[in-house]
């Protein structure tokens, strides 16, 4: 799983041990990333299950301190299902780097 910026650039990698995209990972990034930055930034999080990871969070007050700091938003291929102003902010942002990411890196690793 990666943490990729505006412009498709890798900032954070975690290396997941177990099969699927578990919210702890996202997790982990959102606070390994948040540890590298200002105080005062805020964070635009385009995560294709935003909406699901942001509810837990707030349910289990995960990470409390930093929750205000980000401002979620679904990729652009997830973002039918829910009203346009969850990605207003992002502008023409499609939140499909990790995708372009994998596809550039897929030559260096084999599928299992």
């Amino acid at each position: 799983m990666a943490a990729i910026c505006h412009h498709d650039r890798v900032l954070q990698l975690v290396n997941m041990t177990t099969a699927g995209e578990k919210q702890y990972y996202a997790i982990a990034l959102l606070s390994s990333l948040f540890n590298e930055l200002p105080s005062w930034w805020r964070l635009g999080v385009l995560y294709d299950i935003a909406c699901v990871l942001h509810r837990s969070m707030n349910k289990w007050k995960i990470l409390p301190l930093l929750l205000p700091r980000i401002d979620w938003g679904v990729s652009v291929f997830h973002a039918f299902g829910h009203q346009w102003l969850v990605n207003v902010w992002f502008g023409f942002s499609d939140g499909e780097g990790c995708e372009r990411c994998w596809g550039a890196l897929k030559k260096l690793a084999p599928v299992l």
